[in-house]
């Protein structure tokens, strides 16, 4: 007997329909929103490449700059030796090797990230995803790493394929991704103390060696450049930028903004960095013990190594990102399974956050270059978006617990 498929085709057609009206929708506002910042750090970092290649001392290189004064290289030497043999290329080819890369990122990491949300309803990967990426490529975070020229995607795989795949099925190499990115941008430590507090002592041990082997090959191939960064120049954050302008969207950033031009009050930092790093990991912990898929606690980690690090760029907020996802698998109803009614809080919840995340904090307002306080509850609310965005999440994002029911 012959088996009618027109329903499953006409249902195949309507996705590719969707999928494609997405993207349009996104490839448009993308065209239209440009490269504003013509891959300005990634011009950074090649000339103090080709400084270095000179001869020069890597960490003397700095460049004027109208709103943070002066800019120099401040990545760890690991990462400048990576970096280095791009000197010797055409600026034209190393843009479109960067931005290439970032958006191979982006489709894999997205892939990883709403494959289990997809099975556990029967949908295709291809489909989620194929809706999903384009979302991910408009948000305030992908479009500032993408004009920037940034490196965040590339450690964002490190990180996940670690996470996600090495360290729940007890490989050998787990904890060597979250290494190798502490290794080249100190960020990503937040994750080896994740690993600690979750109790997986073998994969924080092989990431610590991991970073500690990385950085000391790194020392032994340019000894007095990794000296002045370990010793002097890891310490001086006005190197990185000023911590009141708005794209810091961190707790410091968000007290400097109060007191500007003057410094924050530090003894109040460390007081907020203690408070949200205690609960943003107990609750990542709590998220790996309720036997949930490690997507929850990972995101629950990285949102507190934006919060608490003295200078987190908009565009190292990626983890807005499975939040967004934890948010909506949280909202939408699984057949068959525990989870088996709509949650449409969260489904709003994932709707505000895309709202703040495409608006951005420096994308569209005009904040201007000078070190001024925050002066009105609407200024506020706007210069620290993300910040506020990420306490939030640190105290709202739901855990997916055994048979899908869901928890605090």
């Amino acid at each position: 007997m012959p088996v009618d498929d027109t329903a499953g085709s006409g249902r195949t057609v309507r996705r590719i329909a969707a999928v494609t009206a997405v993207t349009t929708a996104a490839a448009t506002f993308l065209a239209w929103y440009g490269n504003r910042h013509d891959f300005f750090d990634l011009r950074i970092y090649m000339s103090a490449m080709r400084w270095w290649n000179e001869g020069n001392p890597l960490y003397d290189y700095r460049q004027p700059d109208p709103v943070q004064g002066e800019l120099y290289f401040t990545y760890p030497p690991f990462t400048a030796l990576l970096l280095r043999p791009f000197a010797w290329l055409p600026l034209g080819a190393t843009f479109a090797i960067f931005s290439l890369l970032t958006l191979v990122a982006v489709a894999v990491t997205t892939w990883w990230l709403v494959g289990p949300a997809a099975d556990r309803r029967d949908l295709p990967r291809w489909f989620v995803a194929g809706l999903a990426v384009p979302l991910v490529l408009v948000i305030e975070p992908s479009r500032e790493t993408l004009a920037f020229g940034q490196i965040n995607m590339l450690l964002i795989v490190l990180i996940l394929a670690d996470l996600l795949f090495a360290v729940p099925r007890g490989s050998r190499w787990a904890g060597v991704g979250v290494g190798l990115a502490t290794a080249l941008k100190l960020f990503p430590g937040i994750f080896i103390v994740f690993l600690l507090v979750t109790r997986r002592w073998r994969a924080a041990l092989v990431a610590s060696v991991t970073a500690a082997v990385a950085t000391l090959l790194s020392a032994a191939v340019t000894p007095g450049d990794s000296w002045r960064f370990w010793t002097h120049e890891l310490w001086a954050t006005d190197r990185v930028g000023r911590l009141d302008y708005t794209a810091n969207q961190s707790l410091l950033g968000m007290l400097s903004r109060f007191t500007a031009p003057e410094a924050a009050n530090r003894v109040l930092w460390i007081v907020l960095v203690l408070a949200v790093t205690g609960f943003g990991l107990w609750r990542a912990a709590r998220a790996v013990s309720a036997g949930v898929d490690p997507i929850a606690g990972l995101t629950l980690a990285g949102l507190v190594g934006a919060l608490i690090s003295p200078i987190s760029w908009s565009h190292h907020l990626f983890w807005l990102v499975p939040a967004m996802i934890v948010l909506v698998d949280a909202a939408l109803p699984v057949p068959g399974g525990g989870g088996s009614r709509w949650r449409p809080g969260y489904l709003v919840a994932a709707g505000v956050v895309f709202a703040a995340s495409v608006y951005g904090v420096v994308s569209f307002p005009v904040w201007g270059n000078d070190p001024v306080p925050t002066s009105s509850v609407g200024e506020f609310l706007l210069r620290n978006l993300f910040v506020l965005v990420s306490l939030l999440l640190l105290v709202g994002l739901p855990v997916r617990r055994h048979g899908g029911t869901l928890g605090w």
